[in-house]
């Protein structure tokens, strides 16, 4: 099960270093969210595999492995981070396609004007 999914984590961010690299700012917007979600699974997976209980269950004795709550925790977190910026960057696409009439960098003229 773990190198399964370490091939889907280095999968993802090949796939988001090509899309960063693209010319289409919606391209880019794209690779930042592949890399976001390869780094929370990494962030998770880092943690282990473990089937364990939950941690607070009252009244329990605890004889078996447990399930740690912190990457759990840091991975939430980051996902909501990670849409507040995946929003943030689409405003700023609409404003900047708005403004030049254009997705494409390479079609822009000179910005000196």
């Amino acid at each position: 099960m773990e190198i399964t999914l370490a091939i889907l984590i280095g999968l993802l961010y090949a796939v988001g270093a090509y899309m960063i690299l693209r010319r289409s700012i919606l391209k880019f917007i794209i690779g930042i969210i592949f890399l976001s979600n390869a780094t929370n699974l990494l962030v998770f997976i880092s943690s282990g595999i473990v089937a364990g209980k939950p941690v607070f269950v009252k009244g329990a004795r605890i004889d078996g492995p447990l399930a740690d709550p912190l990457p759990q925790a840091l991975v939430l977190t980051a996902i909501v981070i990670g849409l507040g910026i995946v929003v943030f960057s689409l405003a700023l696409k609409y404003k900047f396609f708005s403004e030049t009439g254009t997705d494409d960098l390479d079609q822009l003229k000179k910005t000196d004007e």
